[in-house]
């Protein structure tokens, strides 16, 4: 579901499969441990394979980065399929969350 990679710049966390109203909660206590412990002040959270999200799951990724704007660190998105992206634009959150197509494009903003 969730893995962690640490760099020197950046914790990079991975997503995988679905998330939804059974897993939300599980996936908002993993990625607010991550915010909090996270030593470089940047999250990335790529979402390449993520095949569904719903609105639990989505106010999990809000949660987490309201957080870690709370405690002044960068929360961004990378790898979101066209099918998800769709519901941060009808949501607005588009324009609320850092979208990068790609880990590289996000890493080239960093540089």
């Amino acid at each position: 579901m969730l893995t962690n990679v640490a760099s020197p710049e950046i914790s990079l966390v991975r997503l995988q499969g679905e998330f939804n109203a059974s897993n939300a909660a599980a996936l908002q206590t993993q990625l607010t441990t991550v915010v909090q412990s996270s030593i470089p002040s940047t999250v990335l959270v790529d979402m390449e394979n993520v095949n569904f999200l719903d609105s639990a799951g989505l106010m999990a990724l809000v949660s987490a980065m309201s957080l870690a704007h709370r405690l002044n660190r960068r929360f961004s998105l990378c790898g979101v399929s066209p099918s998800i992206r769709i519901i941060f634009e009808i949501t607005q959150l588009d324009r609320v969350f850092e979208l990068f197509e790609t880990r590289a494009e996000f890493e080239a903003v960093l540089n």
